[in-house]
């Protein structure tokens, strides 16, 4: 019952893979930049910036208001005089305006030129800010995806195992009923057997459980199912100071780094054009029609007053001494350059030491690589050699078994190193700047 149980759960599995989708690299790398919801909120915080960066808020652009009104008054006005009577006065009158104002600044001291400057640059920040979200967001796909093909591999190599597993069973099995084995190696053979198959049954949880959090990645649904290709290619070579340059001229950081310096230096000269006079422009177009009606008097019965024209000023203001706040924050505009120029020193030394660590660990992780390949090649030489042997008689179940264990710790071994190296990879290219221009 349990070797039928085992068989239907191999089925099972084989029969889930027929039929899904095959998940490339630049497929998932296309859904991902279309899909993914931090990629979504960092390109809406780019519009933000592209909105902010329009000549509609850059204070180049002159003013126009309108202005609009009407008012109607009703009065009534009682004399009374000394004789007693009484002298009962009503006039209504009414009052129509409108105007047009238009204004402009022609000179502020150049700083709305740096201000719009500033803006530019803010919004290329936001757009280094975007690429820096999706440089991370594809290093942490790719971890995924590289999880799920090793995962996969896992289990393949599992399930190359357990069948091994259950021909021992039927062997052992046999050999019991013939009379040629005891019990107990019969038993042994049921419990590697049963060892195999949990460990088939935990990697398929995890399989799964990776492939979910890849589909959230994504942005997919996270049922969706679907195969990785599970092959991969190196660059085998990096030369240090070649990267070493790429890293400072197209690494993101080092590019937000020297954005943030252009704005300083932008802000310290629009702190500068509080020093200047401004120069505004203003005209102005008005109507303002105003009718009075007081029957007692004859001087204003149905009297219209109609007032209209253009009038067109210039204005120029000096603030010549603001109590010292233009120069404090002039003063603290430079240091705030000052600190640029600091963390942009920083930075070049950081990512030196960033490529220089990141090569060696690249380095490292091919030569395990190749170490663990050696090994496999070495494991499984010794595996079908032991098989041949078991079958003769000439070696017991521990022996086999253990060369087993041997094979398939040293495949889990070499897709471990596999997938750490492309990773490894990935890394040294995101340093360097190279990373969105790699064929994945």
């Amino acid at each position: 019952m349990k070797f039928n149980i085992i068989t239907l759960i191999c089925c099972l599995s084989l029969t889930s893979v027929i039929g899904q989708e095959v998940l490339t690299k630049d497929e998932a790398v296309a859904i991902a930049l279309e899909n993914n919801y931090g990629i979504q909120r960092a390109l809406n915080t780019e519009r933000i910036a592209e909105n902010n960066a329009s000549l509609y808020n850059s204070n180049y652009l002159p003013t126009v208001s309108a202005n609009a009104g009407a008012s109607y008054n009703s009065r009534t006005t009682e004399f009374q005089r000394e004789d007693g009577d009484s002298n009962i006065n009503k006039g209504q009158s009414e009052n129509l305006n409108a105007s047009v104002a238009l204004n402009y600044t022609l000179f502020d001291g150049m700083g709305r030129k740096y201000n719009y400057k500033q803006l530019k640059e803010r919004y290329n920040l936001s757009e280094l800010e975007t690429r820096t979200v999706i440089e991370n967001t594809l290093l942490e796909i790719f971890t995924v995806y590289y999880e799920v093909a090793r995962l996969t591999a896992e289990q393949n190599n599992i399930r190359a195992s357990l069948e091994i597993s259950k021909q021992r069973m039927q062997r052992a099995n046999f050999a019991f009923e013939y009379g040629q084995s005891t019990k107990l190696q019969l038993l042994n053979a049921e419990v590697d057997m049963n060892n195999d198959s949990i460990s088939y049954i935990n990697t398929e949880r995890l399989l799964t459980n990776a492939k979910r959090d890849l589909n959230l990645l994504l942005g997919r649904d996270i049922t969706t199912e679907y195969q990785v290709d599970t092959d991969v290619s190196f660059e085998l070579f990096f030369n240090e100071s070649e990267l070493i340059e790429s890293a400072k001229l197209l690494n993101v950081e080092m590019q937000k780094i020297d954005a943030s310096a252009l704005i300083s230096d932008y802000g310290i000269k629009v702190s500068k054009s509080g020093l200047y006079p401004r120069l505004n422009f203003s005209s102005a177009y008005s109507f303002n029609e105003t009718i009075n009606n007081n029957p007692n008097n004859l001087a204003f019965i149905n009297r219209l007053q109609i007032t209209k024209g253009f009038n067109v000023g210039v204005s120029l203001n000096w603030n010549i001494f603001d109590g010292g706040a233009t120069k404090t924050r002039i003063a603290n505009a430079k240091i705030t350059a000052e600190n640029v120029q600091v963390s942009k020193d920083e930075t070049t030394k950081q990512l030196e030491r960033n490529v220089i660590n990141a090569l060696n660990v690249y380095n490292n992780a091919l030569f395990i690589l190749q170490a663990e390949e050696t090994n496999v090649a070495t494991n499984q030489l010794n595996f079908e050699r032991t098989e041949e042997q078991y079958k003769l008689g000439q070696i017991n179940s521990i022996e086999f078994r253990q060369a087993q264990i041997n094979l398939l710790n040293a495949q889990s071994n070499l897709n471990t190193a596999k997938f750490s190296a492309k990773n490894a990879e990935l890394f040294l290219l995101q340093v360097s700047g190279q990373l969105l221009d790699y064929q994945f």
